[in-house]
């Protein structure tokens, strides 16, 4: 399996696999967090649900478990939580901060 290849949310179903990029350094700070991209020296900050995710990432999870995860955490439908979380991942995506892979079928 393969963690490198980088594609858009459109094609990432429940079993692909994401986490953090290597190319990366983050801090928490008061239940946020700021993430700098190494490779353009770019910081992004996120908020306390986003936060979650990104260190819910720093080993791979699969899309599911975070749904999974973030529906038992917080008070948030089905629906929503999949759409908000395939926009910050579109972001994170685009931000190259994660990378994803799907489980090779055989």
């Amino acid at each position: 399996m393969s963690i490198n290849n980088l594609r858009s949310p459109a094609s990432i179903s429940p079993n692909t696999t994401i986490v953090a990029s290597r190319d990366q350094v983050s801090s928490d700070l008061a239940g946020e967090s700021v993430i700098l991209n190494l490779k353009n020296g770019t910081y992004y900050g996120l908020n306390e649900i986003g936060s979650v995710i990104w260190n819910l990432i720093q080993e791979p999870k699969t899309l599911a478990d975070i749904y999974v995860h973030i529906q038992q955490e917080y008070d948030v439908d089905a629906q929503t939580c999949e759409a908000d979380i395939q926009a910050l991942l579109q972001d994170m995506i685009n931000a190259q901060l994660i990378e994803t892979s799907d489980a090779v079928k055989g």
